[in-house]
């Protein structure tokens, strides 16, 4: 028999504004720490030098980790130029320098190839499985070995300062899946000076802004309170992207039961949506003549 999870029955979404120098896991289990979780999970890792937004779900709402993963989201990096590192961030060694310094005019003409579809090769400091194994593993282990290049949705990719000649600041909304460290990589080679990031950070990721976050220090003076109550998200802000529709109380069983059932809402035959009954989120699935056909079911 299963041992029963102790904790509290929470269900939505804590916003943290992660510092440098923490690994996103060690975030999310100081979260479920802080307020005595029975579940968390997170949306989309941050490398443990990056700060910002990281999006934790609790209970219920780990259900909607995919819609938020698969959201756009921004970042803020700077770029050192003139150096190359072996993980293209500046924790790793430098491997290849150069003397030339593109002007922000130069930057500004190669950024146009890193916007749009584009593929992009994940560097080799990476969590991409090769033959089952993480290509990071690999990395240190000194194999050689490629990666492939991957799709990749980039909305925007803009210079916004130009601290001195070594450094670029630039500004990337992207989709699911995106590396900066590797348009850090691929730009420097573009200008033909090389480049690492230096600093990174996510300033907004689906509906959740950086600038709404708690900070660690925050979690830790309100830790084992129901202090932090009042800033937990509902479930409903990780379904931000999708349609709603309305379950009425004759659905509302069938639905709990992950059974078709009819629904009420202004959307397309196909569509994927939620279902709400009372403003709480019944279920997600895909809508049929009428009915909503449940692929996740909250139970709340």
């Amino acid at each position: 028999m299963a041992r029963k999870r102790k904790g509290r029955d929470l269900h939505g979404w804590l916003v943290v504004d992660k510092p440098a120098g923490i690994t996103s896991t060690s975030v999310v289990n100081k979260v479920r720490w802080a307020l005595d979780a029975k579940k968390a999970g997170h949306a989309g890792t941050l490398d443990p030098d990056a700060t910002g937004v990281l999006a934790v779900a609790l209970g219920e709402a780990t259900k909607t980790v995919p819609y938020i993963t698969d959201a756009l989201k921004a970042y803020t990096f700077t770029v050192r130029l003139g150096q190359k590192t072996n993980t293209d961030d500046a924790e790793g060694e430098v491997i290849a320098e150069s003397d030339s310094r593109p002007t922000d005019e130069e930057i500004k003409a190669q950024l146009g190839q890193f916007v749009g579809d584009i593929m992009q090769t994940p560097p080799a400091f990476s969590a991409v499985k090769i033959d089952g194994e993480r290509a990071y593993k690999r990395a240190r282990d000194g194999e050689d070995f490629e990666i492939a290049a991957r799709p990749l949705w980039v909305e925007e990719l803009l210079l916004i300062d130009r601290p001195d000649a070594d450094h670029v600041t630039l500004e990337m909304t992207c989709g699911k899946g995106g590396y900066v460290r590797a348009i850090a990589r691929d730009l420097g080679e573009a200008l033909g000076c090389h480049g690492h990031v230096r600093e990174l950070r996510r300033i907004w990721s689906g509906p959740f802004n950086a600038e709404d976050g708690v900070s660690l220090e925050t979690l830790d003076d309100h830790a084992k309170t129901d202090g932090l109550d009042h800033l937990i998200l509902p479930l409903e802000a990780g379904l931000d992207d999708l349609p709603r529709v309305h379950c009425p109380e004759s659905s509302l069983t069938k639905l709990r039961n992950g059974n078709p059932a009819l629904v009420m809402g202004d959307v397309d035959y196909g569509d994927e949506c939620w279902a709400d009954h009372g403003g709480e989120a019944v279920a997600v699935g895909i809508f049929k003549s009428g009915e909503l056909h449940p692929t996740r079911v909250f139970v709340r």
